[in-house]
């Protein structure tokens, strides 16, 4: 068979080129470099057991065969995941389309104005729907999202509870099972009491900071919490209520009746159920809590000529940043997702949404009524979408299941003597008559017939929704599909993603994201499983399941493997509380200080935070290394109540550090484990491991090492692999069985996280196989040394190098020194490269002053040449100030981006002309990426926070002060 290997597509410099770039970085072979970049004691001795590779022909057959094990049936399970009708038009021009999937975070507002302006949809839909006054631009998923309100509540606890030390939560009994369970995980470190019961009879005392409730109930009643709420409020405690989206169509939206803080998934709003994820969760509050809530925000500002641009709002106050002191760890979101999901709201406006809300319930109604007349009880009077069925005497649940599995239907089993059924926007005529006629015939009865689906409302009057939703211009001007495929084409435009070019952030990894691998993301084998089904309806899933575990365990040198965790903060969280649950196995429950390396991202110690333990930061020294002796101090000081030491290798600046086998032993010696943050695997895989290394447990950022893409801000996948002594403690779930015999519960709401996106992992590794791998490690650090090495030969200074004088994957470059001469900034280096078409590098982290880049092994040579060749030319502009002939403050830097706005303006009062500030170097006018708004003023936005995407008008005469 013809076919070549996909390594040679997945790597960007040809065979050719690599004699040419280690001419420029001073190394004889690829080899001699990879010598120098990592410790020769670190190294594995032989390749990663892995299947051999399969070209993309081969991968993409045997993906199909994987995809056909499972069966796709019609699935009225429920609890919080309902099949869905996702557009063909955002399924092809938005999830498909690498233009929405691979750019980064919005944190450039100016080249990212497009998905900042989607996000800012979703969160007017969002507070249209519940009718709150603020709300985050996406969370990972329904039960992590309960999961932060809680937290959120704990923080804000008024002055009285915090004296009386209060530290009980309400649980209503008819929250989902699976985020109960959750919330176990959550509350158990932190000291936190759940107090499960019913919302009817609960009394408020003292000790009580915060209850949840869920919107319709788990067994689908409508219940009106409006009283519960005022005694809540009473008692000084807030109110969560996990809401179901689509029944706010048509029910009293939870801010109308008094709630503090609304949390739930977008999933059902054209996102498919992927058995589990990846869906965007949602979070709306009261304005008062805005210093408070997790997430990112987006928000409504001005740029440098006084237009009207977007931007993330109180980006510093970003609870990870917080370090220590953060009350959440959440980083990643679920942005692609979120904005699918606002995509939807706007393609279907308030009469779309009322109109398939209506279709669902009186879809429900016909069936409720249908069950009753044919014996069986309809246990909720007031309903929505679900119906708890019990069943007559003489007819067996056994039965009816064995018919609905004939059928290819799915329903709920609650007990031997009661069945859920959840009816969803596909639901029709055909479908009820044969669900109905399923029943029919277990009591003895004729087959049922349904002719049509009429409007029909069948709750109480009082739940209905009276007031108006998505009432601005951008949720009813796009219903034909010409409409919304320009209005998706106009903001994609407005962005720089991997499709564009080079996105240099060191941290994260902007590696390629193969279109084959993307490929299976949409087919209905994928995408129409629901999470909770028998297991011999998701036998592809099982496979892909069960081999990324495997793989990913060699891969690490580790022996067990869970993917539930999705997001890289989400596997921290998991990877401490496992460690956690060893040390109290072992009677040593005492243990909670976890010792960080000051260079440390800032979710290290928020997830340290959340997990209960105490942070106490290891410095490092001048050159970015961890001080082995202020970490022997540390762990000898602590080695009684030692739980864990937290370290990325190689470390946030970039670099192998020698010393890391001796910090092993040292924390081992002293009782604790070590937690590897796998941030930076991209420079390890398969030619050395935190096995190997010798550290305990990892996490893994498939959406940065694995090509998963970023999609503007997630989704993201953070499973951990562990050593043996760790296999038992890792997480298990409701539904499903997962982790190990003295498994901790569940971390998120799936039992495998966002096992819908595991497929492009599933397939990279494949194709890769060992040898791909370990070719692919190497070209990402001889990209990133060629990249250095250039930058030096320009006068920039790399802070931090190896012992050899080598970077790894990625380097951090000092604008310090320009600030002072002749005052630009890596501010202004960074906006100006969008000049270039560039993304920014990673901006003042983790050193203030300086930019970090990492090309990965995807960026051909001649991408890169024209990034050194851009910063070259970025070097000469600031050369010109400092030798007088371009203005201190008024010059292409100072003043970058230039929007064609400006450009083409009449008036030209600059010191320079138009063509230089357009177009410096002459490859730029060939692909001219246009930021579409001038440099963005943060402090007016966070001065005046607006949040949604009313008019800017809107505001003038009312906003919300953050101050």
């Amino acid at each position: 068979m013809a076919t070549e290997k996909f390594v040679s597509r997945h790597i960007g410099p040809r065979n050719g080129d690599i004699k040419t770039m280690l001419e420029t970085v001073g190394a004889p072979s690829l080899e001699a470099l990879i010598d120098e970049t990592i410790p020769s004691d670190i190294r594995l001795e032989k390749a990663l057991d892995l299947p051999k590779a399969l070209s993309e022909y081969e991968y993409f057959s045997k993906i199909k065969g994987i995809a056909a094990k499972n069966k796709v049936f019609r699935t009225f399970i429920g609890q919080g995941y309902y099949d869905t009708i996702t557009p063909a038009a955002i399924q092809r021009n938005v999830l498909e389309n690498p233009g929405w999937y691979t750019p980064y975070t919005p944190y450039q507002a100016e080249v990212s104005q497009g998905r900042l302006e989607a996000l800012l949809n979703f969160q007017t839909m969002i507070l249209d729907l519940t009718k709150m006054e603020l709300a985050n631009s996406s969370l990972l998923d329904e039960a992590t999202a309960v999961g932060e309100s809680m937290y959120m509540m704990q923080a804000l606890r008024s002055r009285a509870k915090k004296k009386a030390d209060a530290n009980q939560f309400f649980v209503d009994k008819n929250v989902f099972a699976h985020t109960l369970d959750v919330l176990t995980t959550r509350a158990t470190p932190l000291g936190i009491e759940l107090v499960v019961g019913d919302f009817n009879t609960f009394e408020f005392t003292d000790q009580v900071f915060g209850a949840i409730v869920q919107y319709p109930a788990s067994n689908g009643s409508i219940q009106d919490y409006a009283a519960f709420v005022e005694c809540a409020h009473q008692a000084e405690a807030l109110v969560a209520v996990s809401a179901d989206l689509m029944s706010l169509a048509l029910l009293t939206p939870p801010g109308e009746w008094g709630a503090d803080i609304v949390v739930g998934t977008s999933q059902r709003f054209g996102v498919p159920m992927g058995y589990g994820g990846p869906h965007a969760a949602y979070m709306a509050c009261r304005e008062a809590y805005k210093r408070s809530i997790p997430g990112r925000i987006i928000g409504v500002t001005k740029d440098a000529q006084g237009n009207n641009a977007l931007r993330l709002a109180l980006q510093t106050r970003e609870q990870h940043i917080k370090r220590e002191k953060a009350t959440s760890n959440i980083c990643t979101a679920q942005a692609l997702l979120a904005t699918m999901a606002g995509f939807y709201g706007v393609y279907h406006g308030q009469e779309g949404l009322k109109r398939i809300a209506m279709h669902i319930h009186s879809a429900a109604g016909i069936l409720s009524e249908g069950l009753k007349s044919l014996g069986y009880q309809q246990t909720v009077d007031n309903f929505f979408d679900t119906l708890q069925v019990v069943i007559p005497a003489g007819v067996s649940v056994e039965e009816i299941r064995k018919a609905a599995l004939q059928a290819e239907f799915n329903f709920y089993y609650i007990n031997d003597t009661t069945i859920g059924i959840s009816i969803d926007e596909k639901i029709s005529a055909e479908e009820l008559s044969a669900v109905l006629t399923i029943f029919s015939k277990a009591a003895g009865k004729n087959e049922v017939v349904v002719e049509g689906i009429e409007d029909k409302i069948s709750f109480d009057s009082k739940y209905a929704r009276t007031s108006e939703f998505l009432t601005l211009d951008v949720f009813k001007r796009y219903r034909s599909e010409t409409a919304l495929m320009r209005y998706i084409k106009s903001l994609e435009k407005k962005d720089i993603g991997l499709n564009t070019s080079m996105i240099s952030l060191g941290s994260c990894t902007m590696k390629l994201n193969a279109a084959v691998e993307m490929l299976p993301i949409s087919w209905p084998e994928i995408g129409g499983i629901h999470p909770f089904v028998p297991v011999d309806q998701a036998l592809g899933y099982k496979e892909i399941i069960e081999d990324l575990e495997k793989w990913l365990s060699v891969i690490t040198g580790f022996a067990g493997c869970t993917l539930q965790p999705n997001s890289g903060a989400a596997g921290e969280y998991t990877g401490l509380m496992v460690i956690r649950e060893y040390h109290i196995s072992r009677g040593e429950g005492h243990r909670n200080v976890v010792l960080i390396p000051s260079s440390a991202h800032g979710t290290n110690p928020a997830s340290v935070t959340m997990s209960g333990m105490k942070v106490v930061i290891v410095n490092c020294d001048e050159n970015g290394n961890v001080e082995f002796e202020d970490l022997k101090a540390k762990a000898e000081k602590h080695k009684d109540d030692l739980c864990a030491y937290m370290i990325t290798y190689p470390s946030t600046h970039g670099v192998f550090e020698t010393g890391i086998k001796a910090m092993m032993n040292l924390i081992h010696e002293n009782g604790g484990q070590v937690y590897m943050d796998g941030a930076n695997m991209n420079a390890q895989v398969g030619l050395t491991n935190p096995g190997t290394i010798g550290a305990d447990v990892c996490h893994l950022n498939l959406h940065k090492t694995f090509a998963i893409p970023h999609g503007g801000g997630g989704p993201g996948v953070g499973p951990i692999a562990v050593a043996e002594h760790l296999v038992q403690f890792l997480p298990s779930h409701k539904f499903v069985k997962t982790g190990g015999e003295n498994a901790i519960t569940a971390v998120a709401a799936a039992p495998f996280g966002s096992a819908s996106v595991l497929p492009i992992t599933y397939g990279y590794i494949a194709m890769l196989g060992a040898e791909g791998l370990e070719q692919v490690t190497k070209m990402a650090i001889l990209n990133a040394n060629y990249l250095a090495s250039s930058f030096e030969k320009l006068g920039f200074k790399i802070l931090y190098k190896g012992a050899k004088g080598r970077v790894g994957h990625e380097m951090i470059f000092d604008c310090r020194e320009f600030n002072k001469s002749v005052g630009i900034t890596d501010t202004d280096i960074a906006k100006r490269l969008m000049d270039y078409g560039f993304h920014a590098p990673t901006l003042s982290f983790p050193v203030h002053g300086t930019l970090m880049v990492e090309p990965t092994e995807s960026e051909p040579l001649e991408e890169m040449d024209r990034f050194i060749e851009a910063l070259a030319k970025i070097n000469e502009e600031m050369k010109e100030i400092e030798d007088g002939v371009a203005d201190v403050s008024d010059n292409v830097l100072k003043n970058a981006p230039h929007t064609h706005r400006v450009l083409t303006a009449d008036e030209w009062n600059h010191t320079y002309n138009r063509q230089k500030a357009a177009y410096p170097l002459s490859w730029v006018a060939d692909n001219k990426f246009w930021p579409s708004v001038a440099r963005v003023d943060d402090a007016f936005g966070d001065r005046n926070l607006m949040c949604t995407c009313a008019p800017l008008e809107a505001y003038l005469e009312e906003h919300i002060d953050v101050d």
